[in-house]
């Protein structure tokens, strides 16, 4: 082709001074043009015909294909599969310029093709989100591993192409260079060997809720890469953490509370001590209305009259009398296990912490059937509102520290 060129331009009466540059001129025009057409070709007409057929099929990982762009990368490796071989055709290969468009082919060809590879992983990574049922496989970083190592090969390769030397020889002197490829490549290998012991201890997978306050995350993990652990935060927001910092570091997983079904509710009402008394008759027969404690309370009557005829007391005061507080405790147990939306399965009580300088705390400690954080919210809010209304019922008073209102009052 190039001696027809030449032959070509010739007959146009050139002068014998310009048909070596114009002859290179007029091959790169039709080379350029060539692998245009081919492009051209593979992008809007094969691809067209094979999405065509994609979209017909009932399968969903030839979605996946054309999603991850596979065939778009091999349509872009065409035109530089066909500068490597038109090159030769039109240019001679013995020139400086024909060397220079056959290496830059080469080394297009080293990276499409990288690219080619990281694009298939991408689909093989989506194929396992889609269908996979263990998540704690490091199939994440393992892929980026892959893809480094790949991306590595074919910058060694544009190397040895640039140089007109082996890969061999590259490879060879890259023993002194080892230290400096573990300073650079540090972060990369905690976060590969880390990525590693997390998945075997199962300890993150993608979608568990965790809390690193040191790294202001609080969320849903998104992805576990080989140097980053991408978390969504509930503000939407997204923070991203060092992989190895996982390990070298404690962070919070919910995912068991998740698991079981239950997430505990443990909150305190601080009573006024000054407001705990013992029960009168009159008290008593007002509270024995109440359908969750009225069998609570008549059993207690039984159990304390036999106790103070036993014991043969005259005095009242030396008698064993119902308080206030302990009937009240009595009411929010019960309360509990009735109400629909307490883990009846779990732990649940109610229990008298250490008196306080701000009152006599009873701590609820119970688990809410419905692990949604909404739900769970509301949940506690609606309890706690009930049993903050029912407390004057027991003629006691919950302890706040003074306000205006109160002063005002006085």
């Amino acid at each position: 082709m190039i001696d027809l060129i030449t032959t070509w331009l010739t007959q146009q009466g050139l002068s014998a001074d310009y048909i070596p540059l114009s002859s290179i001129l007029v091959g790169t025009v039709i080379i350029l043009f060539l692998c245009s057409i081919s492009y051209y070709l593979a992008k809007h007409q094969v691809l067209v015909v094979i999405k065509k057929i994609v979209a017909k099929s009932r399968n969903t990982w030839d979605d996946l294909i054309f999603e991850e762009k596979v065939f778009a990368n091999f349509a872009l490796l065409i035109p530089f599969i066909f500068l490597l071989f038109l090159t030769p055709l039109f240019i001679s290969i013995d020139s400086i310029y024909g060397h220079f468009l056959i290496s830059t082919a080469k080394v297009a060809i080293s990276f499409q093709v990288a690219r080619c590879a990281g694009a298939i992983l991408n689909v093989i990574k989506s194929l396992y989100k889609q269908t996979a049922q263990e998540r704690y496989l490091p199939l994440n970083a393992t892929i980026q591993v892959i893809k480094l190592v790949i991306y590595l090969i074919a910058t060694i390769l544009a190397i040895s192409i640039i140089l007109d030397r082996s890969p061999i020889y590259l490879l060879s002197g890259l023993g002194a260079l080892t230290a400096v490829l573990l300073l650079v490549f540090q972060d990369t290998i905690k976060g590969l060997v880390a990525s590693i012991q997390i998945s075997a201890n199962k300890m993150v997978a993608p979608g568990d809720w965790i809390e690193i306050p040191t790294y202001g995350a609080d969320g849903d993990v998104l992805e576990i890469g080989l140097n980053t652990v991408k978390v969504q935060n509930f503000d939407n927001t997204v923070t991203t953490v060092p992989t190895y910092a996982l390990m070298s570091g404690s962070f919070k997983n919910w995912r068991d509370m998740f698991n079981s079904g239950g997430r505990r509710i443990k909150r305190t009402i601080s009573i006024d001590i000054s407001s705990i008394t013992f029960h009168n008759t009159e008290q008593i027969e007002k509270l024995s209305k109440i359908n969750l404690i009225s069998s609570y309370l008549k059993n207690k009557q039984k159990e304390i009259s036999s106790t103070n005829e036993q014991s043969g007391e005259i005095h009242h005061i030396n008698n064993r009398q119902l308080t206030n507080i302990g009937t009240f405790r009595a009411y929010i147990e019960a309360y509990l296990k009735q109400h629909e939306k307490v883990h009846h399965q779990m732990t649940c009580m109610v229990r008298q912490l250490s008196a306080t300088p701000t009152g006599l705390p009873l701590e609820l400690y119970f688990f809410s059937n419905d692990q949604n954080w909404v739900n769970y919210e509301a949940i506690q809010a609606d309890i706690f509102d009930h049993l903050f209304a029912m407390v004057p019922i027991f003629n006691l008073r919950v302890f706040q520290h003074p306000t205006g209102h109160d002063w005002r009052q006085k």
